[in-house]
């Protein structure tokens, strides 16, 4: 998982003395004196000229331009400065003019609401532990419970399918077991929301309580309940309304973040809500539940990445775009289009795909086919044919034949390890061939450029193309390494002329179709790449290509649409908007949402140069490549042991079934989940030896960056289990991570466990991430990032690394705390990229009046101004 932030690291050697311009320009304003005296302290230099260039005279690195804002935030004799400032201000002269235009403004965008006070934010009080230990045990006792009746249930149908005679037989017994079954997981949260909860209102409570524990199991009834399987189909809005929520006509919903205050979520006719876009209806805030209504008007669109916090509201043919966010408050007017984070007005249409005929009548015959191949194909198919799979193995077979346990029997283990081996290795190479073969002839029904109505025969075979080929486990295995340009070469990606790194992709991206994916030859790419060449209206869609143009360097978590206005040479920073319109930008950086150029940089850490070019580079590449294959073989081997693992607890189960009886199933899956934990924890820790990483500079040919990558391939995803739990924070200590009592996770996702320290009673919100390391064009960084007390990081907030704050501050949702900052104790900050938001109590309280936003004047990428009101 190649995490290469490209948040910019501008320059040489980090140790290096400024040497700057080559007149020595006088300062003419205290402030600009301040600012030069703060500047060289700073690197240990006499003067800086106020005229000279922070990055092309002074060589400055926005490491260093961080500390310098953090240093003189502090101070109450001068203006606050963000680093967006220091882009948009590159000299001491224009920062001190800049800063005092806008003063008493704040640099970032600020929201207001009537008229609400400005309230600090603060910290938590961590609750008591006999709070958090009693609802860890109601959580566990649930879990246990529900593991029961899922295990009596399957028992009892296993035997009634079992007692089938025939194939006629199995299938009609397979039907009805299946259908009975499936209609329960689906039913089961439905009735257990009205029960427990009735109608959600806007409310806060506790986290660790008994209204948080009702809370709690919903949202994971709801999470977990197969209805999930069915987004982007007509009939999850049909499940969306029976758990509430007031829904029109029209609907298209294809984000997985599932709402679970429902009763506070209204949609409008005709909306659009595109994937990995988050409307939750609650948060998690400073040790609290807060819910809060999210309300979309008729024929509203909602961006990729897009996050809509409480008691937020898009107007009727209002648009949001991609990498944009409403924080608490806001509400975007009929017919206007916002983007940004925090949003704000903007002339981009992102509703590019012209409508088609789709009526009621094709809505109800979809969700009716796609119910009735379920029902009556894939899960009389799915549980029939592993029944007479599974007794058809003798080593199951046989053992459901006896009643005696054979716990002691040499053939369980061999047994098993001829079943794992076989199940595993041949899933595997079976897989990996139906994945080069069938997408590619099914996307040949799919014609690029055209419009195709939704829900109809092109519709599912993009929609499954699009499913197979982003399988998680392949790019897993193929990422952070010279193996997956081959990989996706196979899927159907257009790299042209690769220029082999060892790390040109990492491990985590997706695609609507990989057909239509064009990479230009020395670009390289991060984690959490999206790659958006389908376009959706309510009604329609279209597949177009894609194309990212040579020699660019892709930063993390970026929704990149066709269309983007970028071509050659380009930097694109974690997080970034990437523009729609306007000139095409070459040989620049994008930094921020909405977006604005900084310096191309990462082209002057020239440091390791001599290990990236020639002979040299020929040397290090070959040994980079055996040992990424050896941490490829390796990891597999851990997975594959996992699962020899699992197969001897599930023939042990078998044997076992007809002494403990139903017992045992249920045994079976909790066992699971501990034995998993357990497994990856000690994988992880072996690999580190147990010692805590140390912050690293050093080239990506350099052997430590090949031992850390091996990090990367360790899987996490049984972290997700433990969500909202007290378990969360007892397997982040496990994995290293230094995190304090009573931590409230709701789906944080940490890189480097060692590296990072969470203080008590902190506040992580879903879709959160710490990342403390960056990989910029063939140099690899990492460093320490400590959370405060009482810190609270909001939905889909990004923090990187060397990043401080405070206790009991705050970082709005969708932000992106960039590398080195140091957020003062009770400061709320957000934006992307953040800076201070002094004047948002929309963050911290109550949802008021719908706040309106008012920004400083912020230059666009093509070079004009634009003023929010």
């Amino acid at each position: 998982m190649v995490e290469q932030s490209a948040d910019v690291y501008i320059s040489g050697p980090d140790d290096a003395p400024f040497s700057g311009g080559t007149a020595d320009s006088p300062a003419q304003t205290e402030t600009e004196r301040k600012f030069a005296e703060v500047l060289a302290d700073l690197v240990k230099t006499e003067s800086v000229p106020v005229d000279s260039h922070f990055f092309n005279d002074l060589g400055a690195n926005s490491m260093v331009m961080a500390q310098f804002c953090a240093r003189i935030r502090k101070r109450t004799d001068l203006p606050s400065a963000s680093m967006k400032d220091i882009y948009r201000s590159p000299t001491v002269r224009s920062l001190a003019a800049a800063l005092a235009q806008t003063a008493p403004a704040p640099a970032a965008a600020t929201l207001q609401t009537s008229p609400a006070p400005s309230t600090p934010a603060s910290t938590p009080t961590p609750a008591g532990k006999a709070n958090h230990v009693l609802c860890g045990t109601l959580q566990l006792l649930i879990f246990l419970a529900y593991s029961f009746a899922a295990g009596l249930f399957t028992a009892r149908g296993f035997e009634w399918v079992a007692a089938a005679s025939g194939f006629t037989d199995i299938y009609l017994r397979s039907l009805l077991f299946g259908g009975i079954g499936f209609t329960a997981l689906c039913v089961f949260p439905v009735v257990a929301k009205w029960l427990l909860v009735g109608r959600w209102k806007p409310q806060e409570f506790p986290v660790w309580s008994l209204a948080y524990l009702r809370f709690w199991f919903v949202k994971v009834l709801l999470h977990a309940n197969p209805m999930v399987l069915f987004i982007g189909n007509p009939l999850y809005v049909l499940y969306l309304r029976a758990l509430g929520a007031r829904i029109g006509k029209g609907v298209t919903i294809l984000s997985h973040a599932v709402p679970v205050c429902t009763d506070l979520l209204t949609i409008g006719d005709g909306v659009v809500i595109r994937k990995d876009s988050y409307f939750l209806c609650y948060r998690a805030h400073a040790g609290r539940i807060q819910t809060g209504r999210v309300t979309f008007g008729r024929d509203a669109f909602v961006g990729e990445k897009a996050v809509l916090d409480i008691d937020t509201e898009m107007g009727d043919g209002t648009q949001i775009g991609h990498a944009s966010a409403l924080y608490r408050g806001q509400r975007i007017p009929d017919g206007e289009r916002w983007h940004g984070s925090p949003a704000q007005p903007t002339q981009t249409d992102y509703l590019r795909v012209p409508p088609a005929r789709c009526g009621r009548l094709r809505r109800i015959w979809f969700g009716l086919g796609a119910l009735l191949q379920l029902y009556f194909l894939y899960l009389p198919l799915g549980l029939g044919g592993t029944y007479i799979l599974f007794t058809s193995v003798p080593a199951i077979g046989n053992r459901l034949k006896s009643d005696a346990a054979g716990l002691s029997s040499p053939a369980l283990f061999s047994d098993a390890l001829v079943l794992s081996l076989l199940l595993f290795f041949g899933l595997t190479a079976v897989g990996l061939v139906v994945l080069f073969m069938v997408p590619r002839l099914l996307s040949l029904a799919v014609r690029p450029d055209r419009v195709y109505p939704l829900y109809g025969f092109h519709y599912v075979v993009h929609r499954a193309v699009a499913r197979m080929t982003n399988i998680k486990f392949f790019a897993w295995l193929f990422g952070d390494s010279s193996y997956v340009v081959y990989y996706l070469r196979g899927l159907g990606y257009h790299l042209n002329q690769v220029d082999q790194t060892g790390s040109n992709f990492g491990s985590e991206f997706q695609h609507e179709t990989p057909f239509l994916v064009s990479i230009g030859s020395g670009t390289m790419v991060a984690d959490g790449l999206s790659i958006l060449n389908a376009e959706y209206s309510s009604t329609s869609f279209r597949v177009s290509q894609a194309s990212i143009g040579p020699r660019n360097f892709l930063g993390n978590n970026i929704a990149y649409p066709a269309g983007g206005r970028t071509g050659d040479n380009c930097l694109l920073a974690t997080k970034v908007m990437v523009p729609l319109d306007g000139e095409i930008r070459e040989g620049v950086g994008l930094l921020g949402s909405p977006c604005f150029e900084i310096p191309r940089s990462v082209e002057r850490d020239s440091r390791f140069d001599d290990l990236r070019t020639g002979e040299t580079k020929r040397r290090r590449l070959a040994a980079k490549n055996r040992h990424n294959l050896g941490t490829m073989v390796l990891m597999m081997g851990v997975r594959w042991l996992h699962s020899f693992v699992l197969t001897v607890i599930g023939l042990a189960a078998v044997d076992l079934y007809g002494v403990v009886g139903h017992l045992v199933i249920a045994g079976y899956l909790a066992l699971s989940l501990a034995v998993t934990t357990l497994h990856y924890v000690l994988a992880e820790r072996l690999i580190t030896r147990f010692r805590p990483l140390q912050p690293r500079l050093c080239s990506i040919y350099d052997p430590y960056f090949w031992w850390h990558e091996r990090l990367w391939k360790v899987p996490d995803q049984y972290l997700e289990i433990f969500n909202g739990t007290p378990f969360k924070s007892l397997v982040w200590r496990m994995l290293g991570v230094r995190i304090g009592r009573a931590v409230f996770d709701d789906g944080c996702f940490i890189t480097e466990r060692t590296l990072t320290a969470i203080g008590d009673g902190c506040t992580l919100n879903q879709g959160t991430k710490i990342q403390c390391h960056s990989q910029e064009d063939g140099t690899f960084k990492s460093d320490r990032t400590a959370l405060g007390a009482g810190c609270t990081l909001g939905v889909s907030a990004h923090v990187h690394y060397g990043v401080t704050m405070g206790d009991g501050a705050l970082l709005a949702p969708d932000s992106f705390l960039m590398k080195g900052e140091e957020v003062p104790a009770l400061a709320q900050w957000g934006g992307n990229p953040a800076a201070d938001l002094p004047d948002a109590p929309e963050l911290t309280s109550g949802a008021g009046t719908p706040a309106v936003v008012r920004t400083t004047a912020t230059p666009s990428v093509n070079g004009s101004a634009t003023s929010v009101s």
